[in-house]
């Protein structure tokens, strides 16, 4: 006899998932990422050997201008992925650590055990 309950093999695919609120809030972010230019400023300022760099030192290895490179920088400086310091007058430019490790968090499902984080 069936009594109407659906049997489950697998664990459901939304547990672990990210939630809509969370989703919209990271979007942006994710979404200042995307360009391969900002995408490489990412890794450039990672990369630094100081852990920053000055905006005009991102020039020669992007093979753009000065006004291209601030462009991108401020759609990073807006979603919280970079932040400046004036130094005399330059901006040295850094990564925001903490806002990877929420990207990182966000997109590693919470509830599979030994699930991997993603690289920051």
């Amino acid at each position: 006899m069936y009594d109407g309950a659906m049997e489950i093999c697998c664990t459901p695919l939304h547990e672990g998932a990210i939630d809509e609120d969370r989703a919209r809030a990271m979007a942006p972010v994710l979404a200042a990422l995307a360009d391969p230019v900002r995408l490489r400023i990412v890794s450039i300022l990672i990369a630094s050997s100081e852990g920053s760099c000055c905006g005009c030192d991102l020039e020669q290895p992007l093979g753009l201008t000065q006004p291209t490179i601030s462009h991108h920088l401020k759609v990073l400086r807006e979603a919280g992925l970079v932040e400046g310091e004036k130094q005399g007058r330059w901006i040295h430019y850094r990564v925001v650590d903490e806002r990877l490790a929420e990207i990182s968090e966000a997109l590693t499902p919470a509830l599979v055990p030994g699930a991997a984080q993603l690289p920051v």
